[in-house]
């Protein structure tokens, strides 16, 4: 199988593969990790998969963020329907909400993106009122959005200095998978049982890493 040297051959893996983890999850082979060189990882001047998640994820083909275990990944276009059919159970934000299924938390960062489009990082916590003084956890609720497939990075953007140059850390800009992917992808699968949907990524999981322990990768999954 492809070891990927770039983003466009992981790109290639994952269209492959239909989703994976970024980082080690205790599932070998089950990772970017377990798939490209170590000496892509992390090296001084040698562009790696840190770097590569934010071509991917800019190049809008496919999804990016903390969808597996609360932790950073990519699901292709093909398998975003039915993670979003099983993740959200059937419900539409609004419709979560209204049955009493979301956080107010959850809630004040749907209505910004609702609002105004895609945030940065900084915009969106300022806008839906957390800070020091405001409601707080807000890197918890982004992820529990993301796990719930209601929220995914649009892309990465820098601070740019008087020269025009970029420095620092780039800084995510999220969106919801509607506004990125388009609804008719993302609610695609929405004619079958949210089971359904689970049994067909279990289904995938296994022929990706058929010696895994399968309670712990349902539990990757979940």
């Amino acid at each position: 199988m492809l070891h990927p040297i770039c983003a466009k051959d992981l790109t290639g893996l994952i269209r492959e593969l239909g989703f994976l983890p970024l980082f080690d999850n205790g599932i070998p082979g089950f990772s970017v990790r377990d798939f490209v060189p170590a000496e892509y990882w992390f090296q001084e001047g040698v562009p790696g998969p840190w770097d590569w998640r934010e071509e991917i994820a800019a190049a809008g083909e496919i999804a990016y963020g903390k969808f597996f275990g609360k932790k950073a990944g990519f699901i292709s276009r093909e398998w975003l329907p039915d993670f979003a059919n099983y993740r959200r159970d059937g419900y539409d934000f609004d419709a979560l909400w209204e049955d009493g299924l979301a956080s107010y938390r959850e809630k004040q960062v749907m209505d910004v993106l609702a609002a105004g489009g895609s945030q940065l990082s900084y915009q969106l916590r300022e806008r839906a009122g957390f800070g020091a003084e405001g409601l707080k956890g807000f890197d918890g609720v982004l992820t529990k959005l993301q796990m719930r497939m209601y929220l995914t990075v649009q892309r990465f953007e820098y601070k740019r200095d008087r020269h025009g140059a970029e420095y620092g850390w780039g800084v995510a800009r999220y969106t919801t998978p509607e506004a990125l992917f388009g609804e008719d992808l993302i609610r695609s699968a929405y004619m079958r049982d949210p089971t359904e949907s689970w049994a067909r990524i279990c289904s995938r999981a296994r022929e990706i890493v058929p010696a895994a322990d399968r309670a712990a990768l349902e539990r990757l999954l979940r």
